[in-house]
């Protein structure tokens, strides 16, 4: 943890391959400051955040600080800025006075190398913190950080080939790593009240959550805080997406966190088509347990937490469609006989421009998925409200489009201008092309 003092935090972190450990063993992984996940960032709401990225990798690479609301020009979050290898680069985010609190995080994108990297380590959360994080409820919490990830990485110096079944569908690792550890134990006492920050770091894995014998207190989406917490029996985080819970130990025991099965989709021709009959269903896993100590009791989540003001959204003054689908204009695969997977009937070009909004504005896009598996999509710089349905509640930047359906999103587009990109956050499929340019002016 690397926190901000007198309204500053200045860090270094250093792309580098490593040996880090494994369960009993270790394997080569791409590392910021030689760990994965790397350093967390702790920052208050208006202060000012350098970072100098300095490649020791073997390929560019570059820093998108996914969720914060920071400019997307000049030397802030600029992910057109591209990192050679043996260089080094020095991002500068003022974060506004008035950013919301909440958990954001960090990770390469330079396009085409960006599911790899990720997949083999480099990603690192940053939390934004305000004045409720230290009222008396909220700072009386045992605060936990989860970075879920399920790493491509392999037993010495290299990270594992991917094929190209496994990119079309979005590579998955064989486990799902808690903070870079396999199956760790979360120690609690019965009557407490527990804070978990989670995110999903995943390249490509869903996480669907549940905690045996408890129900999860989800108090803040992507973009911040709600304004009261929500219960729910189950959490699903789609790849970039993230959640903060309230949990109360109520019963003494060991607990399982468990990864639900869930299908995404990816099947396409019936049985044995072009992307194979099994999809990319996930089974049930445990990827942690809570043991809980003390007499059976629960603790009481807070009542209000963000004024209901901070959730409300102005009426949309234009709206768009967002047409998500695989295969491009009609066509089935695009160069080198990879699938293409395109916005609008498009592939990525980062010297074209496909949105001009007004800064603003506040429109309201229909993101279609005319294709057979999910895609999250994801809008850098500017968080938006999902429009009707409880399900996505607050302040978004990542949300799920599920196979052959819609979502409707509303964006307020305030406070900065500037170019940068949205896209599908099964980061092989951005690689692959699905990834569209936006500009604010």
């Amino acid at each position: 943890m690397l926190s901000s003092a007198d309204g500053r935090l200045e860090v270094t972190l250093r792309a580098a391959p490593a040996m880090v450990p494994y369960g009993t063993t270790t394997r080569y992984a791409l590392t910021y400051n030689g760990t994965a996940p790397g350093p967390t960032l702790r920052i208050r709401a208006g202060d000012r955040l350098v970072i100098t990225l300095e490649n020791a990798l073997d390929a560019d690479t570059n820093l998108h600080t996914h969720g914060l609301h920071v400019s997307p020009e000049g030397d802030a979050d600029n992910i057109f800025v591209s990192v050679a290898p043996g260089e080094r680069h020095t991002y500068t985010y003022d974060i506004p006075a008035d950013h919301r609190s909440g958990l954001f995080w960090y990770h390469p994108h330079a396009h085409g190398t960006v599911a790899e990297q990720v997949a083999a380590g480099l990603a690192g959360a940053i939390v934004v913190i305000d004045d409720i994080d230290d009222g008396t409820e909220m700072a009386a919490s045992i605060e936990r950080l989860l970075v879920l990830s399920d790493p491509t990485v392999g037993t010495t110096g290299s990270v594992l080939a991917v094929t190209g079944a496994a990119t079309m569908l979005g590579r998955e690792g064989g486990d799902t790593l808690v903070n870079g550890v396999r199956a760790p134990d979360i120690a609690s006492r019965a009557g407490t009240l527990e804070r978990w920050r989670i995110l999903n770091a995943s390249a490509s894995r869903y996480h669907r959550l549940a905690l045996e014998g408890h129900r999860l207190h989800v108090i803040g989406s992507d973009g911040g805080r709600l304004a009261a917490p929500v219960a729910v029996d189950e959490l699903m985080l789609a790849p970039g997406e993230r959640a903060e819970v309230l949990v109360a130990p109520s019963t003494a025991g060991v607990h399982r966190l468990r990864a639900l099965r869930y299908d995404r989709g990816g099947t396409m021709g019936g049985g044995g088509g072009m992307m194979g009959s099994g999809g990319t269903a996930s089974a049930d896993r445990t990827i942690a347990t809570m043991t809980t100590v003390g007499a059976a009791t629960a603790a009481t989540p807070p009542g209000a937490l963000a004024p209901a003001a901070s959730m409300t959204l102005a009426a949309a003054s234009a709206t768009r469609t967002i047409t998500l689908a695989m295969g491009g204009n009609g066509g089935g695969m695009g160069g080198g006989g990879m699938m293409g997977f395109t916005i609008d009937g498009r592939t990525f070009d980062g010297s074209r421009t496909d949105i001009t909004a007004r800064s603003g504005a506040v429109e309201e896009w229909t993101v279609r998925n005319v294709s057979p598996m999910d895609h999250p999509f994801h809008l850098h710089v500017w968080p938006f409200q999902v429009v009707g349905g409880a399900a996505h509640l607050g302040w978004k930047d990542t949300v799920n489009v599920p196979a052959n359906s819609e979502v409707r999103i509303r964006i307020p587009f305030t406070d900065l201008t500037g170019r940068t990109v949205y896209h599908c956050h099964i980061l092989d499929h951005e690689d692959l092309g699905m990834m569209g340019v936006i500009d604010v002016v």
